[in-house]
């Protein structure tokens, strides 16, 4: 009988249960816990072990579990509790989430996808990193024409450093990119294509690795730039974007900016849209999405920009 696992991933503990069994286990959140967890789940050979993204205490837990073989998926939080409210479970402790990842392992069955590399998982920190410093610099910067003297020298102080410090991650992301023959020449290909930079090209690399591997429509929705029906009847809404990765859709949606006034392909698809009455917002998700296109096509095919292929 085909086994489903969820595993509910705290700071210090780990609970898991099995469907359609019932059984019920914890461990603790350590070395010694992993391989306790991979001991006791490789006999069952789950169909499927389905976790929750908590924000960095799955990252050893699933690589323990992928390094064994095993069949782990870590899936969106707002999907799983979509979910527990739709089956009635209102009730949340860490067991009940267990359980109700295990019922949607069972029913949704997510597809297992490759897990990134300790590579390209040092690398989505580092930008992961970046845009904190840059959030922080940001924050700083606004205070700072309405501080006083005394605060003023603070805050002056601070953004000196965070200004340091964000340089100082660019260069590490330099550095990451180029002792990767792989990574250096995704990034040429990237970057030959107008409206693209550094920060953009590198965050694709982190973030969406799967670019080149997916056809259009999967990656358009992997990213979040894929448009979604929202029909009733003979009632008639309007498409809208929603879900997929939000650093990828902000550093897109830059890119989209840029290429909107400088890369001949996408502007042209800009003015037509605003020539037809689109709303800038509008033009500009649909923007995202051509030059996403255009990236994943050529990384696909290993071919540099070039105007009349696009």
């Amino acid at each position: 009988m085909p086994g489903f696992i969820g595993l509910d991933i705290a700071k210090a503990t780990l609970d898991g249960v099995v469907r359609p069994t019932g059984e019920v286990v914890q461990f603790p959140n350590d070395a010694a816990g992993h391989a306790a967890l991979v001991a006791w789940a490789t006999p069952l050979a789950p169909t499927v072990l389905v976790c929750e993204a908590t924000g960095g205490y799955e990252r050893a837990v699933v690589a323990a579990l992928a390094a064994a073989g095993l069949p782990v998926v870590v899936v969106n939080p707002r999907q799983v509790r979509d979910f527990a409210r739709s089956t009635g479970q209102l009730a949340k402790t860490d067991r009940l989430d267990a359980t109700v990842l295990a019922l949607f392992a069972e029913r949704v069955q997510p597809v297992v996808r490759p897990l990134s590399d300790a590579a390209t998982a040092e690398l989505a920190g580092l930008i992961t990193r970046r845009r904190q410093v840059r959030d922080m610099l940001t924050m700083e910067l606004n205070r700072l024409p309405l501080a006083r003297t005394r605060v003023r020298r603070g805050l002056q102080a601070h953004i000196t450093w965070l200004k340091r410090r964000l340089a100082e991650t660019d260069d590490d992301l330099r550095q990451a990119i180029e002792a990767s023959p792989v990574w250096r020449v995704q990034e040429d290909l990237l970057r030959s294509v107008p409206g693209m930079g550094p920060v953009v090209s590198r965050t694709l690399l982190a973030l969406l690795p799967e670019l080149g591997h997916l056809n259009r429509k999967q990656i358009a929705a992997l990213a979040g730039v894929a448009p979604f029906a929202r029909d009733s009847g003979t009632w008639r809404g309007h498409r809208v974007i929603w879900g997929g990765r939000a650093q990828v859709r902000r550093a897109l949606y830059m890119a989209a900016l840029v290429a909107s006034r400088h890369n001949p392909v996408v502007q042209a698809l800009y003015t037509r849209l605003r020539a037809a009455g689109k709303p800038a917002k509008v033009a500009l998700v649909a923007c995202m999405r051509k030059l996403l296109t255009i990236l994943n096509a050529m990384l696909h095919a290993g071919t540099p920009w070039r105007t009349t292929e696009a």
